[in-house]
């Protein structure tokens, strides 16, 4: 969720064309697979990013121009490392006004017990389940795990967190090679707990993630075999931000099968943008299998 700077295909993905099939949204967005792919925006206290062009804007207290280019879902930075983001409450409660599901992802940091991360994250959860009267079933929850934790400290953050919710948080993991390393190597039972979380995939370029260790994964499916422990992705964040000099620039997946525009339907300036593999009623279930019941 944090672009290069990790700060980082419209009702089906508009944007991203693949081999087209039978169940090709109206939009004209291909299905891989005939599973379809519901769009969804990620967004922290970095948003909104600068205005770059002409086209609809969006602010923490209306994203009503995500939702009419075809967002179905909004899910904001809780916080990250033992720091709330301020920026969180008015995001979540402006994406349930325009119709759009609720989630928040916290970013786990080495540097802070993950016991008291998943802490701060469900009593923020619970508080604002508790703070309003919500259109939608449900807030989805995310750990949004830093490339250097350990296997046993993401553990020990989803444990905390099912412990106290009954959920079991979404995983989003960095195109990491230490987390690579580690889950490829890991014991069974290690994977089998971890696999109960689906599979949040980070890919923003086909020639991102090179090194001494693994070879650039190209596309998600090689991805997820690098990791070896999902069978596939659940959602994948295919379009991230580059910062330089203070400023953003769009770093979207285009490659392939795989064709994505720069910038997201008409909005003017950089999304942080996902896609969840499956229809619309699979994505209602999925928010409310790993989130917590609202009103």
């Amino acid at each position: 969720m944090r672009g290069l700077y990790f700060v980082p295909l419209l009702a089906l993905l508009a944007q991203c064309r693949a081999v087209p099939t039978d169940d090709e949204s109206s939009s004209g967005a291909s299905v891989p697979g005939g599973a379809g792919l519901q769009q969804i925006i990620n967004v922290s206290a970095y948003d909104p990013k600068e205005r770059q062009r002409e086209g609809q804007g969006f602010t923490q207290h209306d994203v009503s121009a995500l939702a009419a280019n075809g967002a179905r879902g909004l899910i904001a930075r809780a916080g990250k490392g033992g720091n709330l983001d301020m920026k969180c409450s008015d995001f979540v409660a402006s994406g349930d006004r325009a119709g759009m599901l609720p989630g928040l992802y916290y970013r786990v940091q080495k540097h802070v017990s993950p016991v008291t991360q998943a802490d701060q994250f469900v009593n923020r959860a619970e508080s604002l389940a508790r703070g309003r009267s919500w259109k939608a079933p449900a807030l989805l929850l995310v750990g949004d795990y830093d490339g250097d934790l350990s296997l046993l400290a993401i553990l020990a953050f989803m444990d905390r967190v099912e412990k106290r919710t009954g959920v079991v948080p979404v995983a989003y993991l960095e195109n990491s090679t230490e987390l690579k390393q580690q889950t490829s190597a890991a014991d069974p039972q290690t994977k089998a707990r971890l696999g109960r979380a689906p599979y949040w995939l980070a890919l923003y370029s086909h020639t991102s993630g090179a090194g001494p260790v693994y070879p650039a994964p190209g596309n998600p499916e090689n991805l997820v075999k690098q990791y070896r422990l999902w069978p596939d992705w659940t959602l994948w964040q295919y379009g991230g931000v580059e910062w330089t000099n203070g400023a953003s620039k769009p770093k979207v997946y285009s490659h392939g099968a795989h064709r994505n525009s720069t910038y997201f339907g008409n909005i003017d300036r950089p999304t942080e943008r996902n896609v969840f593999r499956g229809s619309p009623e699979a994505l209602t279930a999925f928010w409310q299998r790993h989130g917590i019941a609202l009103n």
